[in-house]
């Protein structure tokens, strides 16, 4: 009896101890905001010139 509740209670704080670590930020955290920034400027300085371009065009839809 004792050795199953021994079980129980070092599952449930290696659990914790698990979830815990995990909300740490490390670096491959980081490094991958840095690539979704990135990312998400390349798009926009795409949007920004097909829009340019558009405009130079004065083509009816503005919209990329």
């Amino acid at each position: 009896m004792t050795n199953i509740r021994s079980y129980k209670h070092f599952a449930a704080i290696s659990g914790l101890v698990l979830a815990l670590s995990g909300c740490t930020e490390g670096p491959a955290e980081k490094a991958g905001e840095k690539i979704d920034d990135a990312s998400t400027d390349i798009g926009n300085s795409i949007e920004d010139t097909c829009e340019g371009i558009k405009d130079t065009l004065n083509a009816d839809d503005k919209d990329c």
